[in-house]
């Protein structure tokens, strides 16, 4: 999320309305909408070779792949969110033609401006999806993947991956090396990094 848009307060059905026909992107919550920035060439690349990794990997299985432009309600939190990428398998998402509710995975590709929030509030919120099993974080200026995964008791932990490691999602059973994500991308020789949370550890 970027600045707020405006302070008026919009109801859920407000924001689609206006969404449907903004020329740009907004996020929603709890009654305010927030104007979204737009994404840099790595961003998009990353998120494209993830997309293009995963269509054929779920082909003939039940599972579906969104990626940008895909919105994501979390009814709890009044919220709307557009995800990097989303993978979702439910027969009531694939109805759904506006937006998915119950998403299996989740990726963002962190920016300098979204990390924080990413890493932050958007985590909190997104564990409150009740389907959700993996939560992806993508560095864009480094090789470096961290999943989130739920384990059986409902606690989300952490696997990080760097270069030469194969990137997992359990609940897929996908698997590839962590340089398929980064094809084509230019990655920085000495990336600054002050907006990187070295030490924050969600619940």
């Amino acid at each position: 999320m970027s600045q707020v848009q405006t302070k008026s307060f919009f109801s859920a059905d407000d924001y689609l309305a206006l969404e449907e026909h903004s020329p740009e992107k907004h996020e929603y919550l709890a009654g305010e909408i927030f104007a979204m920035v737009g994404a840099t060439d790595a961003h998009v690349t990353i998120t494209m070779n993830l997309a293009f990794l995963l269509r054929p990997h779920v082909r003939g299985r039940p599972f579906r792949v969104y990626m940008l432009d895909m919105k994501l309600r979390v009814e709890t939190a009044d919220a709307f969110f557009y995800p990097d990428l989303l993978v979702t398998c439910t027969p009531e998402d694939h109805a759904s033609p506006r937006f998915k509710r119950q998403p299996t995975v989740l990726v963002q590709v962190l920016s300098k401006t979204t990390a924080a929030f990413d890493r932050g509030q958007k985590f909190a919120i997104y564990r409150q999806i009740p389907s959700l099993r993996e939560y992806v974080l993508i560095e864009q200026e480094r090789m470096s993947v961290e999943c989130f995964r739920r384990d059986e008791r409902d606690r989300w932990v952490l696997q990080s991956y760097g270069p030469g490691d194969r990137v997992e999602l359990s609940s897929l059973e996908f698997s590839s090396p962590i340089e398929a994500l980064y094809e084509d991308v230019a990655l920085p020789e000495n990336p600054d990094e002050p907006w990187r949370l070295s030490e924050e550890k969600p619940e």
